[in-house]
């Protein structure tokens, strides 16, 4: 504990975690700083700065100074990625157990240690795995509540978020076409499908299947790049 600086508690459970084994405490230990440097009174004082006065959660106005203390615009997709680790349920909302159990899953208890965190946070999006789960994340999360879709223009607003990341050239396209030939909600299967579409099929759609299981509106913009001469009929 002297040599770590840990608290008893953490102590414990990184002993624990090595079978009590005191090198592989420390191999823990330091495998997971985030345990050892969050302190819970710092992290109350953060929660309490941006909460309602009336409530107990912390809403858009919070949010907007979190934002303005971490010099980040609140459309910056970074606010995604640590809404993801707050597991936060609603867009614009941090509940207690939210607010405070992200800032511990980062492994920080301090809008200066956030802020150092922002550049690692923004790299998380470069990882396939977490950019698929931060992906589903956000069909949940931006939905309005008691709703099953997502509304078009919210989707939109997500996917030229999200695919910025990606690089997706048909990002555009994709959005034109919703707009004109869809115009109604998302559902999670598009939302999921989606991803798995600009995964696995190029651009140029030379190894789309016309028979493959893909749901009917991306078959439909299959057709409408045919149509607009984006892209060849694959022979």
């Amino acid at each position: 504990m002297v040599i770590t600086g840990a608290s008893e508690k953490v102590a414990l459970q990184s002993l624990k975690a090595s079978d009590w084994h005191l090198e592989g405490a420390f191999d823990v230990f330091y495998s997971q700083p985030q345990v050892a440097v969050t302190n819970c009174r710092h992290l109350e004082e953060l929660y309490n700065r941006y909460k309602e006065q009336d409530a107990d959660m912390i809403m858009v106005e919070g949010i907007s100074q979190l934002c303005e203390d971490l010099q980040v615009d609140p459309q910056d997709i970074v606010m995604l990625v640590i809404s993801w680790h707050m597991k936060a349920s609603t867009m614009c909302e941090f509940s207690h157990e939210e607010f405070i159990g992200g800032l511990q899953s980062i492994g920080v208890d301090s809008i200066e240690k956030l802020c150092e965190k922002l550049p690692s946070l923004r790299a998380e999006l470069k990882d396939d795995q977490k950019f698929r789960e931060i992906y589903n994340f956000a069909f949940t999360w931006a939905k309005e509540k008691g709703q099953k879709s997502l509304s078009l223009e919210t989707a939109i607003g997500m996917w030229q978020l999200l695919f910025a990341e990606r690089h997706w050239p048909l990002i555009d396209y994709w959005c034109q076409f919703l707009q004109v030939r869809h115009n109604k909600a998302i559902s999670r299967d598009t939302w999921s499908q989606l991803l798995e579409f600009v995964k696995t099929i190029d651009p140029q759609l030379t190894n789309y299947d016309e028979e493959g299981a893909w749901p009917y509106l991306i078959d439909e913009f299959v057709e409408y790049l045919i149509e607009n001469g984006v892209v060849q009929r694959s022979k």
